[in-house]
């Protein structure tokens, strides 16, 4: 039995799980907004403790890669890249988007699920940016893409072309703020879907099975874009 600790922070939620062959043994996770620094580190502990487990003892840890908050995804790899290096145990990841797809196509919701069994319906996972923009791909129903991943700017022709003749699931801490623009009859919207490390765990136990492991030394988050500092207007002076 393989057990591994899982972190996501791409996005508002920090969600931390210990899987045993893939599946939940213990999760802890929050929305508080900007939390990920303060709470990170106490949940793996708490976890750790009740699962009486130390990390030596995990078989592997996955991390969410990205793409998402700069902020996020730099505190969740680093606190994984730093567990994998002082216990010499593997280090996988898993994109953030593959992850927001797998908590759509495991929802237990009967509507969801039914939308699902549309032909050729394709999925589209979408991380909050900047404004009208999303960090976003597209999926087919069985985790291929069908759109790579970009950093895309919404508007009313955004997706107009496979609306045509596909049912399309819009999801994802992005999908709010683009609702209004994308409505078309063959458009639907789900909210709070959030990349839960439980899915990360599923997805990151057949990267195991492959050895499918990062070079600890050299991984780095796929933040899609660079970071851009901005100053707060208070304290610009004039």
């Amino acid at each position: 039995m393989a057990t591994a600790l899982n972190i996501e922070t791409a996005t508002p939620l920090c969600s931390v799980a210990l899987t045993i062959d893939g599946n939940v043994a213990v999760q802890r996770e929050t929305l508080e907004e900007k939390s990920h620094a303060a709470r990170l580190t106490v949940f793996i502990r708490e976890i750790l403790e009740e699962h009486t487990s130390k990390i030596a003892e995990i078989d592997y840890i996955a991390v969410g890669k990205g793409p998402g908050s700069y902020t996020g995804l730099r505190i969740g790899v680093s606190t994984a890249k730093g567990l994998c290096y002082g216990a010499d145990i593997p280090l996988i990841s898993v994109s953030t988007l593959l992850i927001l797809y797998q908590q759509v196509i495991m929802h237990p919701d009967p509507w969801i699920q039914k939308l699902l069994d549309q032909p050729d319906v394709l999925l589209c996972p979408m991380i909050d940016a900047r404004r009208m923009e999303v960090f976003t791909c597209v999926f087919n129903k069985q985790g291929i893409e069908v759109e790579s991943v970009s950093a895309r700017i919404i508007d009313t022709d955004s997706y107009q072309e496979l609306l045509r003749d596909h049912v399309m699931i819009f999801f994802g801490s992005g999908m709010e703020k683009c609702r209004e623009t994308l409505a078309h009859q063959h458009a639907y919207f789900i909210p709070d879907i959030f990349p839960h490390a439980a899915s990360l765990g599923r997805l990151a136990e057949d990267k195991y099975n492959r050895k499918e492991f990062e070079d600890i030394a050299y991984f780095e988050p796929f933040y899609l874009k660079d970071f851009i500092a901005t100053i707060p207007k208070k304290s610009i002076s004039v």
